[in-house]
């Protein structure tokens, strides 16, 4: 990764940063100006900007590339934020409030960003305090997609997720373990069986006995019946294994994100508490 101060501007320059929502206010004049305060960088695929983390001082516009936006959860697993390209702004959290970084940017591409000072913003934002309108929105749609994306590895319903992944005869399966243990099934067996007896016990006339008493044919097809009953049930009983698995560690990973939640807000209010004291102190100390 390089970096260079930026150099004498270009047509092609001044008319880029001017298509920035940021810096659609200036005029050309003004944004010649701003550019003598931009530092350009290239990065190359797959190496990073900064970390998560990391102290920061600079809100970034991707010139051409391609920029991924993402943290780690918990359990370390990649979770990509959003992706940038040309024209977009990012890092612009650390600027206003100045401490780690809340995310890692890395380049998917080979790519060129102009890095915008914490203290060249400022002054900025002071002299078109209409272009803060621009940064506001971006930064709600930001939060609206994290919160939408965080929210929904969360939230999803896992039964749906889980159905959505059965194969046909997985839901064959189902639905005949369903079926089985439901009154409409016993009341098809019922009367399939009280039928059976009446015609082979010649009950009614005119109808021939096709299987005559102790009912050898009946009693195989119920023991066929019962075989493959059990089978379904059992293969409907390992799905259902497999759902509860998938229930059991999406539960875990709730409980875990809001043992970090409660863990990072007793930091928050002991963090508190401490500068109160502190201010508290000074003020007796005046006194």
């Amino acid at each position: 990764m390089s970096t260079n101060a930026a150099p004498h501007p270009t047509q092609n320059h001044l008319t880029f940063l001017h298509s920035v929502n940021l810096f659609s206010l200036l005029d050309e004049s003004e944004v010649a100006v701003l550019h003598a305060t931009l530092r350009e960088r290239a990065i190359a695929a797959g190496t990073h900007l900064f970390h998560e983390g990391e102290q920061g001082d600079s809100l970034f516009i991707v010139q051409s590339g391609s920029i991924e936006i993402y943290v780690n959860d918990f359990e370390g697993e990649k979770l990509v934020l959003t992706t940038l390209s040309s024209g977009e702004i990012f890092g612009e959290t650390a600027v206003f409030d100045p401490g780690p970084r809340s995310a890692s940017a890395g380049a998917t591409d080979e790519s060129v960003v102009w890095e915008f000072p914490r203290a060249a913003l400022l002054e900025f934002l002071r002299a078109k305090p209409e272009a803060s309108i621009h940064l506001l929105a971006m930064i709600s749609r930001r939060l609206r997609e994290a919160d939408h994306l965080l929210m929904g590895r969360v939230t999803d319903n896992a039964n749906a997720a889980f159905e959505n992944k059965l194969s046909i005869p997985q839901r064959m399966a189902n639905w005949i373990a369903d079926f089985s243990g439901s009154m409409p099934f016993l009341a098809i067996n019922a009367l399939i069986f009280l039928g059976w007896i009446v015609i082979n016990v010649e009950l009614i006339p005119g109808i021939a006995a096709f299987d005559p008493y102790p009912f050898g044919f009946l009693t195989m097809s119920v023991s066929l019946e019962a075989i493959f009953l059990s089978i379904v049930v059992l293969l409907a009983q390992n799905l259902n294994s497999a759902k509860e698995r998938v229930r059991n560690d999406i539960e875990y990973e709730v409980n875990l994100k809001a043992e970090r939640k409660v863990t990072e807000l007793h930091r928050r209010i002991t963090q508190l508490h401490n500068d109160i004291s502190r201010r508290l102190t000074k003020l007796e100390d005046r006194r």
